[in-house]
């Protein structure tokens, strides 16, 4: 469609651009800054490259993002596949070839990870991260900031509460609360998810 990176932002100061030719600002200030070498840009638009369990992290910088007038578009890879009738908020992603079935509601800044399954029915809350190769079964819920690990397994009807984090290969068979770390297989709660 003939965008082209013209920024990178990142609050640690010694960061550098991992793009060629492309400027990396810091902070808020150098947002601020940023937006006034481009005032003239009418339309912007932004990705949240922040992976894993940081759910939070990417909904306040979608917040905040947001609250300039910059737009977080939906991107679906062109290897994925998306049920026209599941419902997708602003700032997710939907990497490759990874799937999500029918009548899905997916929040904001939410990531579907390269080759995980998202199957009929399933309720995604803001911030999550479905993991490489993870797996939820029909109508799973997510509460918001959820962490599923790379290649794990939710079982059908099952609730996830906020903020809880699925260790990498774990299988859940019974709803998990908020705030806590599982794994194995069957998954267990481990500890408090700080």
């Amino acid at each position: 469609m003939g965008e082209s990176v013209c920024a990178i932002f990142d609050n640690d100061l010694q960061a550098v651009s991992v793009v060629n030719d492309t400027p990396i600002f810091h902070g808020t200030d150098g947002f601020e800054e940023w937006k006034q070498q481009v005032a003239s840009v009418s339309i912007y638009y932004a990705l949240i490259a922040v992976g894993g369990a940081r759910g939070r992290d990417r909904i306040q910088i979608y917040d905040f993002l947001s609250s300039h007038a910059v737009n977080l578009p939906v991107l679906v890879h062109p290897s994925a596949s998306v049920a026209g009738s599941s419902n997708i908020f602003p700032g997710t992603q939907i990497l490759a070839q990874a799937m999500v079935s029918v009548d899905c509601f997916i929040g904001k800044a939410c990531i579907i990870n390269n080759r995980s399954g998202v199957d009929h029915e399933c309720v995604i809350g803001n911030g999550c991260h479905v993991g490489p190769g993870a797996t939820l079964c029909g109508e799973v819920n997510l509460g918001d900031n959820v962490m599923v690990g790379a290649g794990a397994v939710v079982l059908p009807r099952l609730r996830i509460g906020s903020n809880t984090t699925i260790g990498a290969g774990s299988v859940v068979t019974k709803s998990l609360p908020d705030g806590v770390v599982a794994y194995g297989n069957p998954a267990k709660i481990i500890k408090k998810n700080i």
